[in-house]
Formats: C-alpha cells, structure tokens, sequence
C-alpha cells in the first residue's frame, strides 16, 4: 500500500471526474492508473467500494430501477454467480497473469468504445444473448476488476434511449459490485488496510463525481469521452508489455 499511498487521492479525485462526466470509467480510471505502480488485485480491491457506492448514488439519481432489473435479471444474475467464482482465480493467479488479462481488458474497453456501435440485437435473442455477456463479464470481472466491455457491447447492441442506457449501467455496475466484494472478503484479496483505504477513498470519489457533472455540462462530450478512452488504450496496452515481459 505504501507505493500508492500519495498517488491514490489523486487518481480517485480523476476517476471520479470520469465517472461524473460519462457516468462509467471509474474503475477503469483506477486500475489503469494505480496498476502500473502496485499489483492489479490491490488496485482492484481499493477501487471496490467507490465502485459500489458511486453506481448506487447514481441509481439513485437516475430512479427507475425496477424496469431495467426485470429486464436485465438473467444478465445480472449469470453476471452475480460467475464474478464471485472467478474472483478466486485472482487470488491463485501471479500478478504478471493480472496485469497481462487486466490490460486486455481495458484495451477490449477502450478499443470497444473507440469503434463504431456493434450490429443491433434483436429483441428475441436477449435472453440467451444476456446469459452469455454475462458470463463473459463475470469471468473478466472476477480476474481483472472490470466487467463492463462485454455489458457496453451488449447494452449498445439494444440501441438503448439515453436515460435508460444510464439507468441500466449504474444498476447493473452495482449488482456486479457487491458480489466482486464479498468474493475478494471470502479469498482474503481485502485486508482491514485496504478496507480503510477504499472507504477514505470515498472522499475524492464524489468531489470528483461533482466536478464530472460540470465538466460535462461544458465540454463536448465527444472529445472528453475520446480523450478518455485513447488513455485508457495506451494504459492497458502498458500493461500488456508489462505482464508479457515479466
């Protein structure tokens, strides 16, 4: 903990920004960044509680939570199950294994997000389609911290309305958070170090998540979200060469 113990306010105080303004990337913002000084796992284990309160605040913003959960249910169910049995991967793993599946991740994300919009999902396929982003997301999730690249592809796929894409995401972060929390408690990847650590971090979370909403309110969206995502693709391409060398 003592190589991020100065660097961290800061990088929450960011990711927040990131979230307040795209309303996603937090922990994104705070694996990249805090990887490439500490392991993966603690980086991950940190960010978990700013995670999981930041979505709850912006569900609670967002309101509307029971239409997306009945939609969303076997998404948020494979999602739940699958995140906690593969946060014990992690625990087994080398940190080299997490920092090289880690930065795959987060290139997957940002190259995702860079492209243009997958092809449409037709309605009838959503069950079986949500079942195995699912479980893709609960696999990533559980090794690397980060489930949202196959959740973005599939939510995009539905060509969603903009509150309801909103309403979903915070919604289904947060019922990917909790299970990701009680499995890292479970394989002893949270310590009561990283617990305090992780609440304190609470603090530049929503200073930033404030300051997000107005940088949104300024800037166009388009340039902030692809500034964004180029530095999200250089960070988890870092990380790539990092864990293939060793």
């Amino acid at each position: 903990m003592e190589s991020i113990i100065w660097l961290a306010p800061f990088v929450f105080l960011l990711a927040g920004t990131v979230k307040g303004a795209l309303g996603i990337g937090l922990p994104t913002t705070v694996i990249a960044v805090l990887s490439q000084v500490t392991d993966p796992r603690v980086a991950i284990a940190v960010g978990l509680l700013p995670v999981i309160t930041s979505n709850l605040w912006q569900v609670y913003r967002e309101g509307g939570w029971r239409e997306p959960f009945l939609r969303f249910w076997p998404y948020a169910a494979t999602l739940g199950v699958s995140i906690f049995l593969f946060s014990g991967v992690a625990a087994e793993a080398t940190p080299e294994t997490v920092t090289l599946a880690t930065g795959i991740a987060i290139a997957i994300f940002a190259a995702a997000n860079l492209y243009r919009r997958p092809p449409p999902l037709p309605r009838r396929w959503e069950r079986p389609a949500q079942i195995g982003f699912g479980l893709a997301s609960g696999v990533m999730g559980g090794l690397t911290g980060l489930w949202s690249p196959p959740l973005l592809i599939m939510l995009l796929s539905m060509r969603l309305p903009k509150s309801e894409m909103v309403r979903s995401m915070g919604l289904l972060f947060l019922l990917g958070g909790a299970p990701m929390f009680a499995g890292y408690v479970v394989n002893r990847l949270i310590t009561m170090e990283i617990f305090l650590w992780s609440l304190v971090m609470l603090i530049p979370t929503f200073l930033g998540f404030t300051l997000g909403e107005r940088v949104r309110r300024k800037m166009a969206d388009a340039r902030f979200q692809k500034a964004v995502l180029v530095f999200f693709l250089l960070m988890g391409l870092n990380m790539i060469r990092r864990g293939l060398m060793g």
